[in-house]
This record gives C-alpha cells, structure tokens and sequence, in this order.
C-alpha cells in the first residue's frame, strides 16, 4: 500500500478514525433525542424502540450484503459511495413527514452506515500483523468518541432548532468527509477476486468454517444488547422528573463513556500481546458491576454515572479484543469475517433496543436494569463455557 511505503500510516489512521467517528455517530444520534421523534409521529414508549430497531436492521443487511465487497472491490471508491448515500438518507430523515418515510430513512441511515466496518478492515490491512491489534483500537476509539459526541452534539441541536436540524446537520457533515476522503485516500486494489454470489456464499461459509468467529459473534450478540439497553432507554427516566433533564444534558452523558475510547487503545495493545482472553474476562465482569451501579439512576445519579463508564469501558474492551483475534485467524478474509461479526453486534443492539423498551414500559428502570444484567451475565457466561 501506499500508505505504508511513505510512512503515512499514522496519519492515515488517525483520519481512519475521524471519519468512522463521524460516519457511526449517523446511527446513534436519535438516542438522545428519541421521545422527540416519537411524539412528532405520535408512536408510544413501547413503540418507540422501532426507531432504533429499523435502523440497526438496515445495518444488519449491510453487513451482510455490502461490507463483503471490501475484499473485492477498490475500498475508496467503495467508501465514497456509501457516504453520498447516507447524506442523501439523512436529508430524507430530516424533511420526513410521514412515518414511512422516517423508517425508510432510517433503514437507509443503518444500510450505508456500514461504511465503518468497510475502513475497520482498511485499517487492519495497512499493517503488519504484529500491530493489527492497535490499528484497529485506533479507528475504534474514534468510533467510540463518534458515538459519544453524537449524543452530545444531537442534545445541543435539538434543544436549539429541533430533532430534524440533527439530521440535516449531520448529512451537511457527511458531503464535507465524503470530499474530504476523497482527497485524502489512494485507490485501493480489491485483495481478492471472485463474482459476487461468491463472496456472500464464502462470507456465509466462514461462519461455519472459523470456531473463533462463531465464538466471539455469540459474545457481541449479548455484548451489545447490554450496551443497547441503556442507550435506547436512558433518555425516558432522565427526559420525566425528578431529573427533567434537556436533550442537551442528556446526551452530554455520554463523553462519561470517554472511559471507552481509551479502552480500544488498550485492548487492542493487549491482544498484540496475546492477553486477548484475559481481557475479554476481565472486561464481561465490569460489565455485569456496571448494571448494580446503573440500577441505583432514580436515587443516586453519581453511581449511575459511574456504571456508564464501567460499561463503555467493558464493551470496548471486549469488541477490539474480538476484533484483533478475528483479523489474526483469518486475515485474507477481513472485510468478511466483520461483516459476519457485525451482524451479530447489530442484531444485539436491535434486540437491546426492543427489549429495554418494553421492559420499561412494564416495569420501569429496575425492569430496563434487570434486562441488561442478563444479557451481560450470559455474554459472561457463554465466554467462561467457550473460553478454551
């Protein structure tokens, strides 16, 4: 690659980084602005999931049927396209006056947003193996920053001019780093060649073929619907008094899940060094504490806060760490194995948002915490049978 033979990597991904923060927080920008969405199209609490739920099943069929293509395909131009098309689905989002169109949307939003995993895989190939697991803690710590300023930068939009200047703002933002991008980056040869029926067949076939990705798909699975959980939910208890909170307070929570982004650099140090098992551990048990801590929200907001950075620190932790041992099993399938991956993550975080919501409507925050203290013992426990 280029890259590496001007001595560019550093840089390159450093702005690897910037741009799946930016792309990734496309996603997660209605969380913290979620019951304004739902009462401007009249859906209720219980409904209300389906705006989280559509999205993260139109990233689903993306990982499936577009990040496969990685392997095949010239990754920037690859790249670029995705970028446009999201900016065309956010402006859809922002002027929406039905709710089909919304969901549409949003379904679109999820279905390109897997332009990420496209410069995960990227990144992962612009070094040597030795290094692969830090390559890919960089871009992750700038997806996790991505989806903490989301939060942020969507309370302050909202509160200012309202849920669909979020949306018109970030399609603005995603024109500039698709041009941005398409200064910055050389093309990028596909790695492999094979016709498209090919590729997804194969890409169906490492699941089968690969124990480790069968392995660390089933953790992300619960991984995530552990992380789903509190997202989705926590605006509801935190919007409602006693806390009456604003979009703008309630999405500048999440830069107290900083604590993830310096876990991706981290873990992936860790699992260069071979600790990868011992990470993932280590981080399923945090995860599992942080649920006692983010129980207590309606009586002490400090050790809720607390839980929140105990619970993006594990799952962080847990996803760069599976990430690096995936690329290490079969690095000529990059753009594949996370896309298999990915599914699972997305399904996982589909699912969380769908559980949380009804677990609140019917019993409230302790119903919401007990929900996603389950999922996290089961990822805990699922590792501790597998582990060897």
């Amino acid at each position: 690659m280029q890259e590496m033979q001007t001595g560019r990597t550093p840089a390159v991904l450093r702005l690897f980084a910037v741009a799946a923060g930016l792309s990734v927080a496309n996603i997660y920008c209605a969380q913290p602005i979620l019951d304004s969405i739902a009462q401007s199209f009249r859906l209720n609490e219980a409904s209300a999931g389906s705006i989280i739920t559509i999205t993260q099943a139109g990233y689903a069929l993306g990982l499936i049927f577009i990040v496969p293509l990685g392997d095949v395909l010239n990754r920037r131009r690859l790249v670029l396209r995705q970028l446009l098309l999201s900016a065309i689905a956010l402006t859809a989002i922002g002027l929406a006056q039905t709710k089909t169109m919304l969901l549409v949307g949003l379904f679109a939003v999820g279905l390109f947003a897997v332009v990420v995993q496209v410069l995960v895989a990227f990144a992962a190939s612009l070094v040597p193996a030795e290094r692969r697991g830090s390559a890919v803690g960089t871009v992750t710590s700038g997806i996790v920053l991505g989806i903490l300023l989301a939060r942020t930068a969507a309370g302050i939009l909202s509160d200012l001019g309202g849920w669909r200047v979020v949306y018109l703002t970030s399609a603005l933002f995603t024109l500039l780093l698709a041009y941005a991008l398409r200064k910055a980056l050389t093309d990028a040869p596909a790695e492999t060649r094979s016709s498209y029926p090919q590729l997804i067949s194969s890409t169906l076939a490492l699941y089968r073929d690969t124990p480790v990705l069968r392995i660390r798909s089933g953790i992300a699975f619960f991984l995530f619907a552990a992380f789903s959980t509190l997202w989705t939910s926590m605006v509801l208890p935190l919007s409602a008094p006693p806390h009456a909170l604003s979009h703008t307070a309630i999405g500048s929570i999440g830069l107290a899940g900083v604590a993830g982004a310096v876990a991706a650099g981290r873990a992936g140090r860790w699992a260069d060094a071979g600790r990868g098992q011992l990470t993932t551990g280590i981080a399923l048990g945090l995860l599992l504490m942080s649920w006692i801590c983010i129980a207590y929200l309606q009586s002490s907001f400090l050790l809720f806060l607390f839980g929140v950075v105990l619970l993006d620190f594990a799952v962080q932790a847990v996803h760069v760490t599976n990430q690096s041992l995936l690329f290490a099993a079969r690095p000529e399938a990059k753009s594949r194995l996370v896309a298999v991956y990915m599914v699972f993550y997305s399904l996982g975080s589909g699912t969380g948002a769908w559980a949380t919501t009804k677990a609140y409507a019917a019993h409230g925050w302790n119903g919401v915490s007990l929900v996603g203290a389950s999922f996290s013992l089961i990822a805990l426990t699922f590792w501790a049978l597998r582990k060897r």
